[in-house]
């Protein structure tokens, strides 16, 4: 066998009153329905380059953790930033975490303290989890393959309120959507299967109570180990920045778009799947996303003296900045990777919630065999595509101020200079292979 592959898993449920992240609001967990999980896998070619993944059923990671986290793999574990990806499913029922969105709660000294306290822990999992994926390596083969699933809806372009009814008269939606449901399997030297990756892209927005729980991937994922034991399923959210799972709001909307994920993901498992063939390259670079135009005192007071709680939060630690001397930068560093396992597998990694036309473009201009994630390493802010950024909207338009950032809205070249960058890292990994000394 070519690979070698190590699986670790954390159960990383708060045992606090942590508030639940996403939607603005104060939201205190009142009990859950499954746990949220940490789960990872580390790979190793014959050469012995090697690539760890972790997974996490939370909202998202910010970069001060993605940092932190970083920084203590690559010293416990010698792990270059190239060979270390952090993705995060988005889910909207998992805990706040420190410094991702935040002027979006209202937060007092204790729930910060909290939050920081529950982050800590968390991240020590996770260097934990990557150690112990790293010591279990094991002979396995790869293999992939790519199923269908269809509840996620481009929100952008449907009213909520009149999908079903379009849905019960067959009528089609509106707007772009991938559909797509890529699939690894990992199997050991006696063909047992040990542990499934599988990616969906749309929001894990189908509830937004106060109980804990991993929304449909978590539903997804603990289907897949009821009907394989001893099998770790792990999801990453692919670019789902503008979808959503419609209907929802009902738990049984939830268990049932896990199901029809998971149902996905078992079609792709009965039917012949691509074998991996060994070896591992890995690529990162940042990128600097320009901002359109840095906020003044002049367009931050009107803001902070407003009717929105949360703008006028963000309005008025901007202002603190300026009057402590700070000077924003006109730019973000924004987190671009690349692995290419074997010749069948290309995996982009890219930061923030990118909307569904990267993963499209990627696929198309890489050709077959190639995943995207678009929820790695960094909560960045909504990554609007050219066509979603002269749009506007939500996505595309003056939203950056909910994410912390110095200013509205991006440049209008942010897709043009994330896909150059994409490009540079993926022609490093498809670059003839230079063994490791």
């Amino acid at each position: 066998m070519s690979w070698q592959v190590g699986v670790a898993r954390r159960v990383i449920t708060p045992e606090t009153s942590v508030w639940l992240a996403g939607y603005g609001t104060e939201r205190a967990p009142e009990g859950k329905i499954h746990d949220i999980w940490l789960k990872v896998l580390a790979f190793q070619s014959p050469d012995g380059t090697r690539a760890v993944l972790a997974t996490t059923d939370h909202m998202g990671m910010s970069k001060t953790i993605y940092e932190s986290i970083y920084d203590q793999v690559r010293k416990r574990l010698g792990l270059e930033r190239t060979e270390f990806m952090l993705t995060f499913s988005h889910n909207h029922c998992g805990p706040c975490l420190r410094d991702d969105l935040v002027d979006y709660y209202p937060s007092d000294d204790e729930q910060r303290r909290l939050v920081n306290e529950y982050s800590d822990w968390m991240e020590g999992q996770v260097v934990e989890a990557s150690a112990e994926a790293l010591a279990n390596l094991r002979p396995a083969r790869l293999l992939i393959g790519e199923g269908n699933t269809d509840f996620a809806v481009n929100r952008r372009d449907n009213s909520e309120q009149d999908v079903p009814e379009l849905r019960r008269a067959g009528k089609p939606l509106k707007g772009v959507v991938d559909h797509y449901v890529p699939v690894m399997a990992v199997r050991d030297e006696q063909d047992e299967l040990v542990a499934l990756l599988f990616g969906y892209a749309c929001h894990p927005t189908t509830l937004s109570f106060t109980q804990w729980c991993g929304d449909y991937p978590g539903f997804a994922q603990a289907n897949l180990e009821e009907s394989h034991p001893g099998v770790t399923a792990a999801f990453f959210n692919a670019c789902g920045g503008d979808q959503n799972p419609i209907p929802r709001r009902k738990l049984e909307y939830c268990e049932t778009y896990g199901r029809m994920l998971s149902d996905a993901v078992e079609e792709v498992l009965r039917r012949p799947m691509r074998s991996v063939s060994g070896g591992l390259k890995t690529a990162f670079e940042f990128v600097d996303l320009d901002y359109e135009e840095l906020v003044t005192p002049e367009t931050l007071q009107p803001v902070a003296d407003g009717s929105s709680a949360l703008h006028a939060r963000w309005a008025r630690r901007m202002l603190a900045k300026i009057e402590a001397g700070e000077v924003f930068p006109t730019s973000y560093p924004y987190p671009v990777q690349a692995w290419r396992l074997g010749d069948e597998l290309l995996f982009i990694g890219i930061g923030g919630e990118a909307v569904v036309d990267y993963s499209l473009r990627f696929k198309r201009e890489f050709g077959p065999g190639t995943w995207v994630c678009g929820y790695a390493n960094d909560m960045a802010a909504y990554i609007p595509s050219r066509r979603v950024w002269e749009e506007g909207g939500y996505e595309g338009g003056r939203h950056l101020d909910e994410y912390g950032r110095p200013a509205w809205r991006w440049a209008g070249d942010v897709e043009d200079r994330i896909a150059q960058t994409v490009h540079r890292v993926v022609d490093r990994v498809r670059a003839p292979h230079i063994p490791r000394k």
